[in-house]
Parts: C-alpha cells; structure tokens; sequence
C-alpha cells in the first residue's frame, strides 16, 4: 500500500530540523498526550473492573446469592425448608443461619458487631472464610462457646486467638430485679481477613446451636442464604423460590440488595471512560495542528515532488504515513504502560506509600485492602482502536490539503 520512496519521505518529514522544531515538539507532545491517554484509560477500566469483581466476589462469598426472611418471626422447619429450597434447579446450596447484633467487649474496650450462627461444615463450605484464616484454625470452631473473628474488630479491642470476648445482646433477659442485658464469653479460635474493611471490621461467626443458646430463639432462625453455580443465574431462581418460600417468608437476591452500588460502579466506570477519551481526542487535534503547520513548511517540497512526478496519491500517503506514525507509536507506548503498571499496581503503590509516608488507598474508605486492577483484552483492544481510529481520522484532512497544493502557487511564493 505504501512504496518505500513514500515511507522514507514520511519519516524524514518527522525527524527534527533545526528550523521545524517547534513542529517537532507539538508531535511529539501529540504522541506523549495520545500515549499517556491510552495508558490511563486502560489503568482506569482495568481498576474499576477489579473493584467490582472484588467487591462482588467478596460481598456474595459471604452474603450468598439470594437469603430467604421471615416476615415477621424467626423460622421454623428450616431444614425441611432448606430441602425443598436446593431441589430448585440451579441452587448449589443452602445454609440456615442465625444473625445478630451484638457489642463485643474484651477488657473494658467494645465495638459493634454482627454475628453470624451457621453449622460449621457450612462455614467450611464458605472457602472466602477458610482460605482467608491468618490466625488459628476451625477445627475447634463446633466445640463449644467457640466464635470466628474478624481480624479488624479482633484488633479493636486487642482480642487474640485464645482470649475470651464478651458479647452482650441488645435483647434483654427479664429477672427478679428487672431486665438485664444478655451477655456471654466466647473464645476466639481463628481470626479471618478476607480483605474488605466491612466485613473484616464487624462480622463473627458462631455456631448455630450456640448463636440459638445466646440469642434465645429456640430451634429457629432468621436467614437462609443461597448459592448458586453463577451471580447470574439468580434471575433463573426468582420465580421458583418464591414459590417455594410461600408466604411469611420473602427472598432478596444480591441484584435487588446491592442493585444501587453496582449500578453507581458502572456509572462511574462509564463517565471516567468517556472524560478520559477527551484526552486522546486532545491529542489527536494537536496531530492535526502539527500536521497542517507541517504541510506549510514543506510546500516548496511538494511542488519539487510534483513536479518530478509524484501524484495527489503519494503526497496524500506520505503525509498520512507521518500523522498515523505518531498516533501508532503513541497508541504502542501507552497501551504497553498501562498494562505494565495494572500488572504491578499494588507494588507502585506500596512503593509510592512507603516513599511519601501517606496513605494512598485507605481501606476504611475504599472497603479494599489492597489496590484491585483486573485487565479485560476486549476494554485494551477497544481502547487500541479508538485510538488508532482518532489518530487516522486526524491525519486525512491534513494529507488531503498537501495533496491539494498547486506546484506552481507553491514555487512561486515559495
């Protein structure tokens, strides 16, 4: 398509004259700015897809798919329930569980917490939980007045694998001298971090028979998680659990539960995806600047071409070949440094906190503890296209006017 005659040209035309620096300096400030806007376009996508794949693997590998509630009371014939609940086809499984709010309380300090009554081989079926386990083990965990810890809550209170922690119930217990609230010690015999702030800071786990013991609601409970092959396919169990549930119970799925956060995720992801376009598109008007201000100079040039015979067709080459070179080798730069720094994001940032002493990504805040960037070849090809698109596009109208010079009007004034 290109004759090594077009080529040569098109590459001498780039290099830098002391005359045409200035034209130099505006491509390649073209090239910096297409280069760094692909590069912070594919960061950006590729961090926000982490964050929602972490957020949603961690927020449904301890919540479950959909939960079954009792309107009004705690739920009996759970089992029996829980049954007719994994016939449906696609469900996976089923844990009946005991939840609560409590205050955890170890040598005078307390925090808030949210315990969570489940039998301990569906703990063990929870891998978020036993794959995150730094301290302790659950081997002990259906023995007894035995709890799981968050490691943030644990540290709260200066709680350690093998201490006992007070848990005091808001519910009441009524005695000979009024009510009193309803508190028991528990030993810790594993601490978790799955790495979301959340959870890491307020959840315990409890067996179920002791959550019943503590909470007083006899042989009942007040959820039934479910899980299911893929977060998608709740939508396939909607209608059949309904049915199944019958009335005084309802189903909430993690869609209608967490539809507004994901919802916003996406919002967001799609306007930083559009505000960060402008910067690539800003450097595809600075081709055309450098371009045109190119075509100027070398008008003597292309009367000398023409009039040894190159056509309309070689000068639109030539010219085209010098405005898609920038954007190709600024597309390259940027989309290599942008998947360079998602493939070591976590190590730039412990290197830059360490090097500032700030705190570049608090968890409190992010509910992450560490930087997530997932990179999706569809969002990186796409980004590389309409980068190579806008720097085409941006090359023709320049290539069109070089063409377009009269030889004679140009060696005349030239």
């Amino acid at each position: 398509m290109f004759g090594s005659f077009e080529r040569l040209v098109a590459l001498r035309y780039l290099r830098s004259r002391r005359k045409e620096g200035f034209i130099s300096v505006i491509a390649w400030f073209s090239l910096l700015g297409i280069g760094l806007g692909v590069a912070t376009l594919i960061i950006v996508m590729s961090v926000m897809n982490g964050f929602r794949t972490e957020l949603l693997t961690r927020i449904l590998g301890l919540n479950g798919h959909a939960t079954v509630h009792g309107s009004s009371a705690p739920m009996t014939g759970y089992d029996q329930l829980a049954v007719r609940i994994g016939e449906i086809p696609g469900v996976l499984s089923v844990t009946p569980q005991l939840q609560g709010q409590v205050m955890a309380m170890v040598n005078g300090a307390a925090t808030g917490a949210l315990v969570r009554g489940l039998r301990a081989p569906d703990l063990m079926a929870r891998r978020v939980i036993p794959e995150n386990i730094i301290a302790g083990s659950l081997e002990n965990f259906a023995g007894g007045p035995s709890i799981v810890v968050g490691s943030r809550l644990a540290a709260q209170v200066g709680a350690r694998v093998g201490d006992k922690i007070t848990l005091i119930s808001p519910a009441s217990t009524p005695t000979a001298f009024g009510s009193v609230p309803r508190m028991r010690a528990f030993t810790i015999v594993a601490l978790f971090n799955v790495g979301m702030f959340e959870y890491d800071n307020s959840f315990i786990y409890m067996p179920l028979d002791q959550a019943q013991l503590f909470f007083k609601s006899g042989d009942a409970v007040n959820a039934i998680e479910i899980m299911v092959g893929h977060p998608d396919q709740v939508d396939e169990i909607r209608n059949p659990l309904a049915l199944v549930v019958g009335d005084g119970r309802y189903a909430v799925d993690w869609k209608q539960k967490n539809s507004s956060f994901f919802n916003a995720l996406q919002v967001e992801r799609n306007v930083m995806f559009l505000i960060l376009t402008l910067i690539i598109l800003v450097a595809a008007f600075n081709i055309i600047s450098s371009m045109m201000m190119m075509v100027n100079d070398k008008r003597s040039s292309i009367a000398i071409m023409r009039t040894m015979g190159a056509s309309q067709g070689m000068i639109t080459r030539i010219f085209f070949m010098s405005g898609a070179s920038v954007g190709v080798i600024g597309t390259v730069f940027g989309s290599l440094l942008g998947l360079v720094f998602c493939w070591n994001i976590e190590s730039i940032r412990q290197t830059l906190q360490n090097f500032t002493g700030a705190e570049l990504f608090s968890a409190e805040i992010y509910f992450l503890s560490t930087l997530p960037a997932e990179v999706d070849p569809i969002e990186v090809a796409l980004v590389i296209a309409m980068a190579l698109f806008l720097s085409f596009a941006a090359s023709i109208y320049p290539s069109w006017r070089a063409s377009r010079t009269d030889p004679v009007e140009a060696l005349r004034h030239g």
